[in-house]
């Protein structure tokens, strides 16, 4: 733990951002948050040959106005890797990746990777299992004195996942037989259709939250109260703050397309599941309530 003051560089990518400043808060450091984008695609597409070669310039990208005084510089995303690389060396200080910077040299200070990317093995590599996240709860809910409530946080559709209302209710239908006595939260996303609210309205809730009418995050709450969590399948993010806060055991309810495969998410639910943090909903309950403690797996590390 340092008390040092670090940059964040955002790309504007919530999923990016926040991985940043999850990271940023485990260490317990104060931060600055700066914008910076590429000039262009050309601009972007320069960087990774401009880096190849060592040639480091603010002329491919743009960002307000900078302090001096940092002991490091932290980004995730493609479109913040070049600037962190460039900055580091002005201003003499530690660069540091969170995400396998692909494309990129690897010689960064400090390189938080996903395990699902695969990344070598090298000193200056931490591989974790999930995104980094830092759960907070905030109040926002709270169960009735001794009862601890069945949570729902449903997504949405993605370029990758489609939710299938239909399959969506059949679900509900059989997580509400298991529970009878227990109150049931819900939650939905940004990404969440009209279709599936309209599923969830078909249900019994003693606490909703629908994102398209207030844009406030009470999922902290529901791990940190919930017997049971129920998630659907299509964000890393919210899986990873799942199985990394709270002792509610985690289901992940499977959409249409088959979960188990080579590519990266599958790899990423394989793992999980290997290690006892989530069970995938097959009508029946499982007990995965391992957590994976990210302070733990971050304690070395010094700013």
């Amino acid at each position: 733990m340092n008390s040092r003051r670090v940059l964040i560089l955002s790309d504007g990518k919530p999923g990016h951002v926040n991985q940043s400043i999850a990271f940023v808060r485990h260490l317990g450091c104060d931060y600055d948050l700066l914008q910076v984008r590429f000039n262009s695609r050309w601009a972007k597409g320069l960087s990774y040959l401009f880096d190849r070669c060592r040639i480091f310039t603010r002329s491919l990208f743009s960002l307000d106005g900078i302090a001096a005084d940092y002991s490091a510089i932290i980004s995730a995303g493609s479109e913040t890797y070049y600037a962190n690389r460039v900055l580091t060396r002005e201003l003499r200080t530690k660069s540091v990746a969170i995400m396998l910077p692909k494309g990129y040299r690897y010689d960064f200070d400090l390189i938080i990777a996903q395990n699902y990317d695969d990344p070598p093995a090298r000193n200056h590599i931490i591989s974790v299992p999930v995104n980094l996240s830092y759960v907070e709860p905030q109040g926002l809910v709270k169960p009735q004195a001794g009862r601890r409530p069945i949570s729902l946080i449903i997504g949405g559709n993605s370029r990758h996942f489609k939710l299938d209302p239909t399959r969506l209710r059949k679900q509900l239908e059989m997580i509400f037989t298991f529970f009878p006595e227990h109150d049931f939260w819900v939650t939905t996303s940004r990404r969440t259709p009209p279709e599936i609210e309209a599923v969830l309205k078909e249900f019994d809730f003693s606490y909703t939250l629908y994102y398209s009418a207030v844009k406030t995050n009470p999922i902290p709450d529901f791990l940190q109260h919930s017997e049971y969590v129920f998630l659907t399948a299509d964000s890393t993010s919210m899986i990873s703050e799942a199985v990394s806060y709270g002792s509610a055991c985690v289901e992940i309810l499977p959409l249409a397309q088959p979960l188990v495969g080579a590519d990266k998410f599958s790899r990423f639910l394989r793992q999980l599941l290997e290690s006892g943090c989530l069970h995938l909903f097959d009508g029946q309950l499982g007990q995965a309530c391992e957590k994976i403690d990210l302070s733990k797996l971050l304690d070395e590390v010094v700013l």
